[in-house]
């Protein structure tokens, strides 16, 4: 994916997408800088820390679909094949679960960190 298509979804984030990135940010407090609409590749994530090697994506349900589920296998070979971590919430993960949400993504940014150092 190019730069521009990154940027693009950059400016459409959805409602759960915003809603995390606003806690992710929090993050560069304890020395974590995760990016959003990050191009890896062919292909553009949700959310990406490049130093830990860590994908976090939020799905709708659309991931949830023969089509869906057959581009995130594809996705998630390619990234894990680049030595990433692909994390995955659902949109109602995001909406009703966000204090876990974000105790899982910190517990595996503090694991990668803990291997890496």
């Amino acid at each position: 994916m190019s730069v521009v298509q990154a940027r693009r979804l950059r400016k459409k984030m959805t409602p759960q997408e915003v809603k995390l990135w606003k806690h992710l940010r929090q993050l560069r407090l304890q020395g974590y800088h995760l990016r959003r609409q990050i191009s890896i590749g062919r292909f553009v994530a949700d959310f990406a820390c490049k130093r830990r090697r860590l994908v976090i994506e939020v799905d709708g349900n659309q991931h949830g679909y023969a089509k869906g589920l057959a581009h995130d296998a594809t996705r998630d070979a390619f990234l894990e094949k680049l030595g990433y971590r692909v994390m995955r919430f659902s949109n109602h993960d995001v909406d009703r679960s966000l204090p876990e949400v974000m105790d899982t993504i910190f517990h595996a940014l503090e694991t990668r960190w803990a291997r890496e150092e």
